[in-house]
Parts: structure tokens; sequence; C-alpha cells
């Protein structure tokens, strides 16, 4: 603009005098007649300046072209500026009051300032206006409770709208609103308790959307908001920032929600449904929320930061509501909600990540119902949870982590309940996820604590399943299920837990290549399902003189629960595999020996008969396992053969043709062995009781020498 400025008064007139307001444009040009166009003289200032006057009248400049700066300092306006449909150079208003502003279609070539002003009673219209510069609304005060205090529907601003400090007593209304620069609202003071505080739906800002705090100011003053702020369908080409604000919804009555939609949120404090921001969404560092932040289906370029911030559901009518509502939203960079603080729910359904998610030492509780509302979560990093402190249910079922989740550290209480029947919901319910490399839930130093039930049946973990040390289950009930690991599939399981779970434990049909486990798995006070559990090898595999160590196993399975053959068969397995033959044959040796006593406990009054049956065959034939004993009660009856047949004989000749020297040895070898004849057996005459005995000993021969047979013949197969 030039230097020169015209006053329109040649002294300065005392404050507030009055100024009929067509005196300010009378004498700068004169209309020409009949016509409502202005045009500037060639030798006149672009400046009208009036300064401390008190404007009667209107000042009139509708459908005008006026190509003068207007320049208002500290002036008081009986009625409202009309500047609809003119053409303006621009105009400024600093430290005035006005009673509203009309200024529908307004066109301005330069910016439109209204610094440190006070707008009562009235909105400011700028409906359909187009400012080629910047709109200004720095410190300044709008004030029409109940209403609009700024109406700009469609409004289009080539510069920036810079309203940083503004206090406004009503709604912001700029549906459609056009920036080619930023959006500040920098420690600005909103409210409608009734409404909307600001509504910038289908908005486009080329560059940021700043409702941060004034930091260079001698006390850094927040942006704050009492109402509902409207951001849907909004596009913001750079950052969408809310740091550090300070948040109030709108009055509970003021907007009663639908019968029909179970998702409405009421008590919102920003509703940015299908926003898309090419930069960071800032809603962090010390931003406090009483109401939901909502953001369903929105699109973010950069990404979403949390950190420090706090959202408070916790007092008022609908007590523990949705406190953040990001449900369907695709981030491009990273969630960062480390040191988060939410007393409600955090709902995150279908949510895309694709950087880091970081929760760690967040704060949130929403005790009896869920808090983390995270089914179908993809993260394509790592999802960070470590110091996590929970109240209320975990719900990552369908999750797809591509890299690591960690909850070390972690502690989980209070869980939700189920509509239907009140049951307790597991604590933290991960099933049919996917964890593409490692889910850390213990540490010898901090593990995870799960006051409650863990549920991770049908998920898939990529490399280490680490519950070392974990605290998992509540105090036990009829149908508590404190670990539900059903189908749950992972290379290396350790499930080395801090204390016996408080509750069942599930592991049927889970699959793993490396297990590491403790005694307090198998102490778990609703006993351990180990239906179908298959792994292929010990982390810390079993040494083969190390008899203690399967004595020991053996008495974790018999303390797990009733009798199952399954994890008897598959330990056996793991041992076979390892060539360490011994122990397996001690595994399954131990396996008979208590599918006996369970086949008793069917029985009634003949429980005794498979009790004696057992007995028989674990003393003579070791169950089949222990061959060895065969061999030794072959010798046994050799040694008594010979010694009674050595008392008895010499027995009598079947053919007294045949003269034959009598020798017992190898008449008893000739009962015993049943497939070789030594010419004895045959030969010689017994009855009485030695003929009783002669049958036992075939008897006898027949089942310890194939018995003894059969292991030669598997020693050999191993040995080829």
């Amino acid at each position: 603009m030039a230097d020169r400025e015209l006053d329109v008064f040649a002294q300065s007139p005392p404050d507030w005098a009055v100024l009929p307001a067509a005196e300010v444009i009378k004498g700068v040009v004169e209309p020409e007649t009949g016509m409502r166009t202005w045009r500037r003289r060639p030798n006149n200032p672009p400046v009208v300046r009036v300064a401390d006057r008190y404007l009667t009248g209107v000042l009139d400049l509708r459908a005008i072209e006026f190509p003068y700066v207007l320049e208002f300092v500290r002036c008081r306006f009986e009625n409202a500026p009309d500047l609809r449909q003119s053409k303006l150079a621009g105009a400024e208003f600093h430290g005035c009051y006005m009673p509203g502003l009309e200024a529908r279609n307004l066109r301005c070539d330069n910016d439109i300032v209204i610094l440190e002003t006070t707008v009562d009673g009235a909105p400011i219209d700028l409906t359909d206006a187009a400012i080629e510069g910047s709109l200004t609304l720095e410190h300044s005060t709008l004030n029409n409770p109940g209403g609009r205090a700024l109406y700009g529907n469609r409004l289009t601003i080539s510069g920036a709208l810079l309203a940083s400090g503004l206090t406004a007593r009503g709604e912001l209304r700029l549906p459609s609103l056009r920036v080619g620069g930023n959006l500040t609202l920098r420690g600005a003071d909103l409210v409608n308790p009734n409404g909307l505080t600001i509504t910038l739906n289908a908005a486009n800002v080329d560059g940021n959307l700043i409702c941060g705090q004034i930091l260079d100011a001698p006390e850094p003053k927040p942006f704050t908001s009492t109402g509902l702020m409207f951001f849907s369908n909004a596009q913001v080409s750079g950052a969408f920032v809310l740091r550090g604000a300070m948040l109030r919804p709108k009055t509970e009555d003021a907007d009663p929600p639908p019968n029909d939609d179970p998702y409405y949120d009421i008590r919102a404090t920003v509703v940015a449904d299908r926003v898309q921001v090419r930069g960071n969404v800032l809603f962090d560092l010390g931003l406090h929320s009483t109401g939901t932040i909502r953001m369903v289906n929105g699109q973010i370029g950069g990404s979403l930061r949390l950190a420090g911030a706090e959202f408070d559901m916790s007092e008022g009518p609908g007590t523990r509501l949705r406190a953040l509502n990001i449900d369907g939203a695709s981030i491009d960079g990273d969630l960062n909600a480390r040191q988060l603080t939410a007393h409600g729910q955090l709902r995150m359904v279908g949510v895309t990540v694709h950087g880091h998610a970081n929760f760690d030492l967040a704060n949130v509780d929403n005790p009896g119902a869920d808090v983390l509302e995270a089914r179908h979560l993809v993260v394509r990093g790592n999802l960070e949870c470590q110091a996590l402190r929970v109240r209320g249910t975990v719900s990552l079922q369908g999750a797809d982590i591509a890299v690591k989740f960690d909850l070390r550290g972690a502690h989980i209480s209070e869980p939700g309940h189920h509509s239907r029947d009140g049951r307790p919901k597991p604590l933290l319910d991960m099933r049919a996820a996917r964890v593409g490399r490692d889910l850390m839930l213990g540490s010898s130093l901090d593990p995870c604590v799960i006051e409650g039930g863990l549920r991770i049946d049908r998920c898939t973990v990529g490399g280490t399943a680490n519950l070392d040390g974990v605290l998992v289950g509540a105090e036990c009930t009829e149908d508590r299920i404190a670990l539900d690991a059903t189908a749950f599939t992972a290379q290396q399981l350790l499930l080395t837990l801090g204390a016996p779970p408080r509750g069942a434990v599930r592991l049927r049909h889970a699959r793993c290549t490396s297990l590491e486990d403790n005694e307090h798995l198998f102490d778990a006070q609703g006993g351990v399902d180990l239906e179908d559990f298959r792994f292929e090898a010990f982390t810390d595999p079993v040494h083969v003189v190390d008899d203690e160590a399967i004595d020991q196993r053996l008495e974790w399975l018999a303390r797990s629960g009733e009798y199952r053959p399954g994890p008897y068969d598959q330990l056996a397995s793991v041992l076979r595999a390892s060539g360490n033959d011994e122990h397996a044959a001690t595994v399954l040796f131990t396996k008979q020996r208590r599918r006996y006593v369970a086949l008793a406990s069917g029985y009634q009054r003949l429980k005794f008969l498979p009790l004696i049956w057992s007995w028989l065959q674990r003393v003579l034939l070791g169950y089949g396992y222990r061959p060895m004993r065969a061999l030794a009660w072959l010798i046994g009856l050799f040694a008594a053969g010979c010694l009674w047949f050595s008392l008895a004989g010499p027995l009598h000749e079947v053919n007294s043709d045949d003269h034959l020297s009598w020798n017992p040895v190898l008449y008893t070898l000739d009962l015993l062995v049943p497939i070789v004849d030594f010419g004895n057996k045959g030969r010689w005459y017994v009855d009485g009781i030695s003929q009783a005995f002669a049958e036992i000993l075939t008897a006898s021969g027949w089942i310890l020498a194939t018995t003894v047979a059969a292991a030669l013949t598997r020693m050999l197969r191993r040995s080829n």
C-alpha cells in the first residue's frame, strides 16, 4: 500500500466524537450521477483512515466498487457496516466495536483485518465472500451467544485465516471454506455450549489447521473450546494441530442422540469423520478433552500423535463412553500415544497404521467394559505397549501386527462383561490375531500382569511368544479360563509363568517348534488341556542321564488334570526324536500305568480287575517298554526249571527203545524257547505237578521270548 494516508478530519477531534458513517467516504470521491460505482481520482491517496470516532447511521458500501483501503482505528459503530456485494481494495478494523458486519459476496483485493475488535449481537457474515489476501481476526471478540459469531459458508481466502487469541461466543460457521494458507486459531476461546463452536465440514485448507497454544505470550495460552468442533470431510494439506488444547463438550441435553445409531457419540468435542490430512495430526502434549474425539474413516498422510494427551470421560452423565473413536482410519506414519491418559474407551476398529504404534507408559481405564476396542487393527511396524496400565478389556481380535507386539511390564485388570449373560470377558483378547515376529508379554525383570483371562486362540506368531514370568488369571470360578491358546501357533513358545494361573489353561491343538515351560503352568487352578498340543523340541533338551528331569515332568503331567494319553505320546515323541529312547520308554511306561488307573476309576465293583491286569503287565513286561524284565523272568524261570527237573528227574522216556541221557538244562530250554528244538521236549514224559510246571514254562516262554525278540528287533532297526 502507499505510504500516504488520508485522514478524513483535518484535526484530531476528542475521543469518540460523533461522526455520521456516510461522512467517511464523502469528499473522497463523488459518485457518478445515478450510479453506485466509485472511481478513485488519480490524486487521492489509497487509504481512508478513521480513528477514535463513534459512527452513526450505516456505513453503506453495498454493491459498489470502492478502490480505497478502509482503516478504522478505535471506532465504534452504531449499526453494522454493510459491505454486501461490494468490491474493496482492503479493510481494517483495529480496536473497534461493531454490532455485526454484513459482507455477503464481498470481493476484496487485499486483506480483511479485524484486530482486537469486538463484534457484538450479530455475526460477521462473509457468506460466499472472496478475499484475495488474508482474513485476520486476531485477539478479537465475536459475541453472539446461541447464534453464529462468524458466518462464512463457501468463503474463499487466497491467503491465510489468522485468528490467534480470538474469543467467540457462538458458532464459527465455515462449511466449504477454501483457505490458501494456514488456518490459525492459536489460543482462541470458542464457547457455544448448546451447539457447535466451529464448523469446517468439507473445508479445504492448503496450509496447516492450527488450534494450539500461543507460546510466545508471557504465559502460554491454550486453545479452548466448549461445544462441538465439526470437521467432517475437511481436507488439510498440512498438519492438523490441537496440541495443548482444552476441549469440553456441549450440554448433554442440547442434542439428544438418535435412537437407531449405536455408534453416536453423545459427548463429542471433535467430530472429524472422513477428514483428509496430508501432514501430521497433533493431538498431544497437554491436550485435555472431556468429550469424545472422533475421526472415523479419517485419512492421515503423516503421523497421529496423542502423546501426553488426556481424554477424560469420567464425569457427568453418560460416563465411561468413548474417549477416542477413529474406526477405519488410515495412518501413513506412526501412531504415537506414549504417556496417554484416557478415562473411557479408545475405539480403533479397522485402523491401519503403516508405521509403528506406541502406547508405552499410557494409562487407560474403562473398568468393567472394553477400554481398547481395536479389532482388525493393522500395524505395519511394531505395537509397543511397555508399562501400559489398563483397567478394562483390551480387544485385538483379528489384529495384524507385522513385526513385534511388546507388552512387557503392562498391567491389565478389571475386565468387561458379556451383555448376554454377564460373564467376564478376557482381559486381553487376541483371538485370530497375527504377529509377524515376536509376541513379548514376559520378561525376567518386568513381566506383564493380567488379572483376568488371556485369550490368544487361533493366534499366529512368526517368531517367539514370550510369556516368561507372566501372571495371568483371576480368582478361579467354575468356568474361568486364565489362558486360552487353542490352535495357537508360534516358532518358540516360552510358558515359564511367574505363578500358577488362577483359572484353566487351554493348549488344545496348539503348535510350536520349540517349547520352554515350568511347573507353574501345570499347577493351574482349573487344570491344563494339552489335547493335541504339538511341539518339536524343548528349548533346553533333556540329557540322557537326567532322570530327575523326566520324573519331574511326569509329575507335572499328573498334576495338570485328568488323564489324557496325548501329552504322554507327544512327550515321548519329542524325546525319541532327540535320540532319548530310554526316557521315551519311561514316559510311555508311566502313560500305561496311569491309563489303567483311569480305566479302573470307571468301574464300580470290578475296578480291581484292570488294576490286577495292569500290575501283571507292569511286573512281567513293563507294559512292553521294559524288555529286560522279560529277559530277567526268562533267566529266573530257566533256573527254576533246571532245579525242578533236576530234583524230579530223570523223567520217563516216551519211546522205551530210545536210550537217552537225561539233561534237565536242555529240557528246560526246550520248554522255554518256543522256536528252537533241542530234541528233549518230545522225548520225555512228565505227569503230575511236573506236567503243570512244564506247561507254565512253555506258556511263559512264548510270551517272554517274543517280547525279548521284539526288543532286539527294535535295537537292530535303530542301529541300521
